[in-house]
């Protein structure tokens, strides 16, 4: 199908989010003076990589480290080791990498700094057990909960209470030396606690709490995992925790940062841009439901928003998985959108992780617009049968809408932009 305006604009504004958080404009200006000692870098996630390159290109002097990064999202680096394992389930690359960084990080003194660079996918990057867990004990409950309908806070809370790395034990493995954390936020809220599970930050969340969020979703796990928890032997490192070093954190890009870049774009189009929260939260079909309100609310009676206008956000989604479909959340809330909206005129949609991987499919979303059911429904495709099977990437693939960008080197998570570029149908 040929693009129209609206795609192009809509694209060129999911482009525009992306390009505001690359590492090479966002690194750069966060770089600390040159310690008395020597300079470690360590990090993870889908743009550790990249991040350390930029570091690479702009620090004069001597360094070393270690980043693990998602497989494919490599890019050539001098002096910091580039190690790749896999995401979203970890794997025995990414559990041998975290053991790496931990003794990458031994035996620094209090004159040298550690510079941590942590983005999206780093909890699933360091996937070192407590002892007596396993590794196939952290990707059967990886698994379990990205199917279970909870929230990235609830995972990454029962994540840090099983291992061996997050929740502050990287950050404690550095002292006495000092650690800065550039991070690189995916997540709602910016809490530095959730990004990669929080490494090399403290964690005000208990063993209880994780235990709390296993039973709201009827999670089992192995009975040592289980005794880890019951017993508080599992607690994470605390403020105020005398084992943790000087940690200084600072944020590069986060979600609004990318939002904002996107309500440019619109702008300089001729649309009133509104970015209605950048940490939205909640079932992908229930936020695609009330999005589609706000939308048929403006497009027919010119309120909240009067148009032509985008809305946008960010934040992340969930999605319950029930059907035998490839899964995705941005998907999903654009195929539950597009029945919401029932072929409304003048409202077109796109919705995509800016990783460029929307769940586990080298997809990063799709898009949408008064004539995707008719085309739907002319292949031969049922759309709520399709949302109901959580199949939102056939649904696009077949329709010929996916969005497709390849490893995009950063992470500030979900992008929706609703474009409503007609007139009001009733008056106010």
């Amino acid at each position: 199908m040929k693009p129209t305006d609206t795609q192009r604009l809509l694209r060129r504004m999911f482009d525009a989010a992306i390009a505001a958080a690359q590492p090479a404009l966002c690194v750069p200006p966060l770089l600390p003076p040159a310690p008395k000692g020597r300079l470690v870098v360590i990090g993870a996630g889908k743009a550790s990589a990249a991040m350390a390159r930029a570091v690479e290109q702009h620090w004069p002097g001597p360094l070393s480290g270690l980043v693990v990064t998602r497989y494919g999202y490599a890019v050539p680096c001098e002096r910091i080791e580039i190690v790749e394992a896999a995401h979203p389930v970890p794997d025995a690359a990414g559990e041998k990498a975290a053991a790496r960084l931990l003794q990458t990080v031994q035996g620094l003194g209090a004159d040298d700094l550690v510079l941590c660079l942590i983005s999206g996918g780093g909890s699933a990057l360091l996937p070192l057990p407590l002892p007596g867990l396993t590794l196939a004990d952290l990707q059967a409950l990886n698994q379990a909960l990205l199917a279970s309908g909870a929230s990235i806070t609830e995972m990454n809370c029962v994540r840090r209470h099983l291992s061996a790395i997050q929740g502050g034990r990287l950050a404690a493995a550095c002292h006495p030396a000092r650690v800065l954390n550039l991070l690189l936020s995916d997540v709602p809220g910016d809490d530095p606690i959730d990004i990669a599970s929080g490494p090399t930050v403290p964690d005000p969340t208990t063993c209880a709490d994780a235990l709390a969020i296993l039973r709201r979703y009827r999670i089992r796990v192995p009975p040592t995992a289980l005794a880890w928890l019951e017993s508080g032997d599992g607690e994470s490192l605390k403020p105020g925790d005398l084992r943790l070093p000087l940690i200084d954190t600072h944020f590069i890009a986060t979600p609004q940062r990318a939002l904002e870049a996107a309500a440019a774009v619109a702008r300089q189009a001729g649309l009133h841009a509104h970015i209605l929260g950048d940490a939205i939260e909640g079932e992908a079909r229930d936020v695609a439901k009330a999005l589609a309100g706000i939308a048929l609310q403006t497009v027919r009676r010119g309120q909240p928003f009067q148009s032509p206008c985008v809305l946008l956000s960010g934040g992340e989604t969930t999605v319950t998985l029930k059907g035998q479909g490839r899964g995705g959340r941005n998907v999903e809330f654009l195929l539950a959108l597009a029945v919401a909206l029932r072929g409304e005129p003048g409202i077109h949609a796109l919705a995509g992780d800016t990783d460029g991987v929307d769940g586990q499919e080298e997809i990063a979303g799709a898009l949408i617009g008064p004539d995707t059911l008719d085309r739907a429904w002319a292949l031969g495709l049922n759309p709520r049968e399709r949302l109901d099977a959580n199949d939102g990437h056939g649904f696009f693939e077949a329709l010929g809408d996916a969005v497709i960008t390849g490893p995009t080197l950063t992470n500030v998570n979900d992008f929706r932009a609703i474009v409503i570029d007609g007139p009001p149908t009733e008056a106010p």
